[in-house]
């Protein structure tokens, strides 16, 4: 037997219908395809019986009339019972099994009036059971505990005053609260059973959405590591590129030799640069880790680094007072020579002539100090698009390092960035 409402689950959300059912919602009751059904969250829509439904409908109505008829042939061989009274209890009798098909829509309403049908008149009693039964499958316990309980309850009463003349008063008793009982159980353990496929339907929805939220997610931070990785590397080769072009364009009368050695920087930093674009492509491409291509850098590099920001024109002073620079981890070594070199293109455009010095001290636990410091700049310096993305990007970095980034201006009127790595 079934119901329109099997459970207290909250409305699905619409968009999709579990395959689980799809070719075979005939057998499926009505109350779990709407609990299921996307659209049932709709206003005034009334689940509408399938075809498991109408069969199991016509079986209650077949067996509360074959329990009326049986309660009719007990009725007239009792002495107890008047003529009269008989006929009015088999019409009741067949109201109330007429009534067997309301149950679906009006479970309360139909158990409550069959509770006050039922104590008087025996032929009822099987739309009766039926009725509580459909009670405690469609609603919660509170109305099953007291229309079961006054059901119980009356039951001693009802053979008190219409007593059976075969069976014995205390047996009869017995017998029919065991069997409200047995009919109230059986009911609430289809509801059970039924909140039950409600439940990991929805654990299975909620999974459904945390994979896809969690896919999100680590979409979201791979786009995030591959911007910052991009911007790590690239704009300081097209930061050199912009400054010794914009030497030739400033010094059209340079001497030969550094209009080519200008020349060759930017020769160097556009294959550099197209290189690492080749690189993080490619990692795109082929879905595998950043580390497959060249050697990620780490503090050893941070000489050439120098060295290759003193031939673009700057002035540069590396401090590094770091015992052992290849005992350094290379996750920590990486994110250092990230910092010197996001601090030095920095500099590089908005203090251009200034000295920079990069200071790197530090030892096995006490951490690693990465500190990059330029003096204010002489004269206006033109604004430069997209300034401070490269030191959200170095903060992240050190944070996901375990670290802490700080950067800001000095009190004579320069800037500075430091950071803190872990190095244990």
């Amino acid at each position: 037997m079934s119901g329109d409402n099997a459970g207290q689950a909250s409305p699905v959300p619409t968009g999709e219908t579990p395959a689980l059912f799809t070719g075979r919602r005939w057998f499926i009751p009505s109350a779990l395809l709407h609990e299921l059904d996307p659209d049932a969250a709709r206003v005034g829509r009334r689940p509408r019986r399938t075809a498991r439904d109408w069969v199991v409908d016509f079986s209650c109505f077949v067996l509360a009339v074959l329990v009326g008829a049986a309660a009719v042939e007990a009725l007239n061989d009792n002495p107890h019972v008047p003529e009269g009274l008989a006929v009015v209890d088999q019409l009741v009798g067949a109201l109330a099994c007429a009534a067997v098909w309301l149950r679906r829509r009006w479970p309360l309403g139909l158990a409550v009036a069959m509770t006050v049908v039922t104590f008087v008149s025996d032929t009822a009693g099987g739309a009766g059971l039926i009725a509580l039964f459909t009670l405690a499958v469609h609603r919660p316990f509170r109305h099953v505990a007291w229309v079961g309980g006054i059901n119980v309850a009356l039951v001693p009463l009802y053979y008190w005053l219409r007593p059976d003349a075969d069976i014995p008063y205390l047996v009869s008793v017995l017998f029919a609260g065991l069997l409200t009982l047995a009919i109230v159980g059986w009911g609430m353990f289809v509801r059970a059973k039924r909140q039950l496929m409600v439940s990991l339907r929805d654990q299975a929805r909620r999974a459904e959405s945390e994979a896809r939220l969690r896919a999100e997610q680590a979409q979201r931070l791979a786009r995030e590591a591959i911007a910052r990785e991009m911007h790590d590397v690239l704009a300081h080769r097209l930061t050199l590129l912009s400054v010794h072009a914009g030497a030739l364009e400033f010094r059209p009368d340079a001497p030969p030799a550094e209009t080519a050695r200008a020349a060759g920087v930017i020769r160097e930093s556009a294959h550099e640069a197209l290189q690492d674009l080749r690189e993080i492509i490619g990692v795109l491409r082929a879905a595998e880790p950043d580390d497959t291509g060249r050697p990620q850098p780490t503090l050893a590099a941070l000489d050439p680094l120098v060295a290759e920001s003193r031939e673009a024109g700057m002035k540069v002073a590396l401090d590094q007072r770091v015992g052992d620079a290849g005992a350094v981890p290379s996750s920590v070594g990486r994110t250092a020579y990230r910092i010197a070199q996001e601090g030095l293109t920095n500099a590089r455009k908005h203090a251009p002539g200034t000295e920079v010095t990069v200071t790197v001290t530090g030892a096995p636990g006490a951490g690693l100090t990465v500190c990059v410091h330029n003096p204010p700049p002489e004269g206006e310096v033109p604004p430069v698009p997209g300034s401070g993305q490269g030191l959200i990007g170095l903060t992240e970095r050190a944070t996901l390092a375990g670290g802490r980034l700080e950067h800001g201006h000095t009190p004579e009127g320069g800037f500075e960035v430091r950071a803190w790595l872990p190095w244990g």
